[in-house]
């Protein structure tokens, strides 16, 4: 029996690798993604474009212009001369923001007034919108702060932050673990969604058929080489998500890889199962994506499952990449033990076995 899965096992590595085209498609694809996820999906705003309508001719507008000036995070564009223009740049994108400040700033800021500064911005992209605003709150309640100090006020509160498990607060410690359930996924469903379709497409799956092998040792041949090609994929994007990236790894690769284990698995059992419906290699590839997106949409990989409405977040619970995300990131973010992880590698635990034994079932099904 052993002998026969071996011998299974290695013939499903050489219809991977011995194939010039699949071996580029596991290898290079996803190196890729990472780079272009873990440099374009971010959070931050690096440049903000900024054009500035200043109607006070005081050292206190010079003094809060040059807050936004010296910030790298602002791109000035303009120097605003009139309202008019103000219409134009934003209707035309050539800034995302202006900021105005009234003729009378610096002589009501004198007699311990409040200064009129309004902000105008382009909402069209409410996401970028909103951290553009918090930018100008930041730089504005600084200023105030250094103001309220030079004149010997106090303010009543002080807000002191400090960030727990991502100090700096960058997005890309967010996304960048994330991306290792993500690719992990792709890569061990598409390895595993092919296998059977591609010996349809070659012919090559009744001679299959003929074999003592029965489906349950041709699962086990068939999941095995997926499961190791997960690994090693996932395990060279762990180790540029350290070193290329520069994201710490404050936990234990012992928690982290049990937890891989069950969750490729789980994902293993989707492909044998979309194998098994397909007859050709194009179906294979249709399912995949078929569940691919919804599965990424609902595993809290871009908006948090809390902000989803109640029925939607019940489908979330057969979502393996929804529990593999929070390992991961929790792993790599607050260095958890595995102990503290039960609740998330269980429910994993149960979609492969049920999975797994689905696509079993419907392959035994398939052969009479």
């Amino acid at each position: 029996m052993i002998g026969r899965i071996k011998a299974l096992i290695l013939k499903e590595f050489l219809a991977i690798f011995l194939d010039k085209a699949s071996r580029m498609a596991i290898i290079v694809p996803p190196i890729i993604q990472l780079f272009v996820f873990g440099y374009a999906a971010t959070f931050d705003l690096n440049r903000v474009r900024l054009a500035i309508f200043n109607e006070d001719s005081g050292a206190l507008s010079r003094e809060l212009i040059g807050r936004f000036q010296g910030n790298p995070t602002f791109e000035l564009v303009d120097f605003l001369h009139s309202e008019k223009e103000i219409n134009t740049l934003i209707d035309t994108q050539k800034t995302l923001m202006v900021l105005r400040i009234s003729s009378d700033c610096s002589r009501q800021a004198a007699r311990g007034e409040s200064c009129p500064v309004q902000v105008l911005i382009d909402g069209r992209n409410s996401n970028t919108a909103m951290l553009a605003l918090n930018y100008v709150r930041a730089i504005v309640t600084d200023f105030n702060q250094d103001l309220m100090h030079q004149q010997g006020q106090s303010m009543p509160a002080r807000l002191a932050v400090r960030a727990w498990f991502n100090p700096n607060l960058e997005s890309r410690w967010f996304i960048v673990p994330g991306i290792i359930a993500l690719l992990g996924m792709i890569v061990t469903l598409v390895v595993t969604a092919l296998s059977v379709a591609r010996e349809r497409e070659d012919g090559t799956f009744d001679q299959l058929l003929v074999t003592p092998l029965p489906p349950w040792e041709i699962m086990v041949g068939k999941s095995v080489p997926g499961l190791l090609v997960g690994l090693v994929e996932v395990s060279i994007i762990i180790a540029l998500t350290m070193v290329w990236f520069k994201i710490p790894l404050q936990g234990s690769l012992l928690t982290l890889y049990p937890a891989l284990v069950v969750y490729l698995l789980s994902v293993i059992g989707v492909g044998l199962m979309i194998s098994s419906f397909s007859t050709t290699l194009q179906q294979a590839l249709l399912g995949s994506i078929l569940f691919i997106v919804p599965a990424v949409t609902l595993s809290g990989f871009t908006t948090p499952i809390a902000n989803m409405p109640q029925w939607m977040q019940h489908l979330t619970v057969i979502n393996p990449m929804r529990y593999f995300l929070i390992v991961v990131r929790r792993v790599f973010l607050e260095g958890t033990e595995i102990r503290f992880l039960v609740n998330e590698i269980w429910p994993m635990a149960i979609i492969a076995i049920c999975t797994l034994s689905l696509a079993t079932w419907l392959f035994r099904h398939r052969l009479h």
